[in-house]
């Protein structure tokens, strides 16, 4: 069965994007298409790009490296929830994103994005990013703007127009994946 990972991208305390990753992973949790894993970078502490060689070489040397490989390549496509800081994405994700390189490639990936304004923004550079990895971003979004859908900008209530557009976001990742399964080079997921 296509095996998606929901990437929590920040690990700020206090964060607003537990209670977001928590509504995805239940919304995924009804659905029968796919396995769906909850993935917190907050499990898998990365320092900063501290790989002696390229992840595009694909020679990782460190165990941190090696456990973060293997957990990304085991899954086929992937959901981000991240929140907009300063316009962009938190670094945290940037550096778990630019860790790996064949463990991204011929996979799909949606985002679901918060913040001031949608966090809108900051799924904008990753639709950037997925680019340079080989990731194919679907179209469909989640966008949740702390004014409308976070009681006191800090306690999530999505507004019911939400779940029906993260399972079109799902929908298109499951396919999408599905899709590009045979694009995947078999020696990447096999190494997990």
């Amino acid at each position: 069965m296509t095996r998606i990972g929901i990437i929590l991208g920040t690990t700020r305390p206090h964060r607003n994007g537990e209670q977001v990753a928590a509504w995805v992973h239940g919304i995924a949790a009804q659905r029968d298409d796919a396995d769906y894993e909850l993935v917190d970078l907050r499990d898998h502490p990365l320092p900063h790009l501290d790989e002696a060689l390229p992840a595009s070489m694909g020679q990782y040397q460190n165990e941190h490296t090696l456990k973060w490989a293997k957990k990304i390549a085991s899954f086929d496509g992937y959901v981000i929830v991240t929140p907009e800081y300063n316009h962009s994405i938190p670094g945290v994700l940037k550096n778990a994103l630019d860790y790996l390189y064949a463990e991204w490639q011929d996979k799909a990936v949606g985002f679901v994005s918060y913040g001031a304004a949608g966090g809108v923004r900051a799924a904008e550079h990753l639709r950037q990013i997925a680019g340079q990895l080989k990731l194919a971003d679907v179209r469909q979004q989640v966008s949740l703007t702390l004014a409308t859908d976070f009681e006191n900008y800090s306690v999530f209530t999505p507004g019911d127009h939400q779940a029906p557009q993260l399972n079109r976001l799902f929908d298109e990742v499951v396919a999408w994946s599905t899709a590009l399964a045979g694009l995947r080079d078999p020696a990447v997921t096999t190494a997990a």
